[in-house]
């Protein structure tokens, strides 16, 4: 009876490995940890970036009466150009904090790149500050993203104009399938 016990739970092992090398080395070695819930995330941009706000939103409490305005996400390695990918998910987040309850100012920032600054910090551009005083907007979302060989990694902040202080941050990856790759090689 061990002995089956002991073939069994190597059989076990040996069918797990080709997901450890998915994990590893990428899907064409076999399928990755998780392929359920990475099936679901991928070709699903729209339901990661809803699920991304929602966690946004979270922890931070808006007034329903001042707008907020969606600045587009940008290449961390390059910052001062914009991207289709940085635009839908803009997109995307402007929509799902409407759905929200949230006041969306509908204005141009989709193309009012966000500058991080060498340490790191955001500097928001001259138009971004301009349209957070004028539009009486209570705060700005604003991003980054970052492509390695798997992930894209995606950075999103609420800003405050008091300072530009951050009011909510929201971190996350989503897997490079080819929908994020044409969406960053189009211009």
């Amino acid at each position: 009876m061990k002995r089956w016990a002991l073939v069994a739970a190597c059989l076990l092992g040996a069918a797990a490995l080709p997901g450890c090398a998915g994990y590893y080395y990428g899907e064409k070695y076999g399928p990755t940890l998780g392929t359920t819930v990475d099936a679901m995330l991928r070709g699903n941009l729209v339901e990661t970036s809803y699920r991304a706000t929602d966690a946004l939103l979270k922890t931070v409490v808006l007034d329903p009466a001042q707008p907020v305005v969606v600045g587009t996400l940008v290449n961390v390695d390059r910052p001062s150009e914009s991207s289709r990918l940085g635009r839908i998910v803009a997109g995307q987040i402007a929509g799902r904090m409407v759905q929200s309850g949230v006041l969306v100012t509908e204005m141009a920032l989709r193309d009012v790149p966000v500058v991080p600054r060498d340490q790191g910090e955001l500097l928001l551009p001259r138009a971004l500050r301009e349209a957070l005083r004028t539009q009486g907007a209570q705060a700005a979302v604003v991003g980054t993203y970052a492509v390695s060989a798997r992930q894209l990694y995606v950075s999103l902040k609420l800003i405050g104009p008091p300072g530009n202080a951050v009011l909510a941050a929201h971190d996350y990856a989503v897997p490079m399938d080819e929908d994020v790759r044409a969406l960053l090689a189009a211009p």
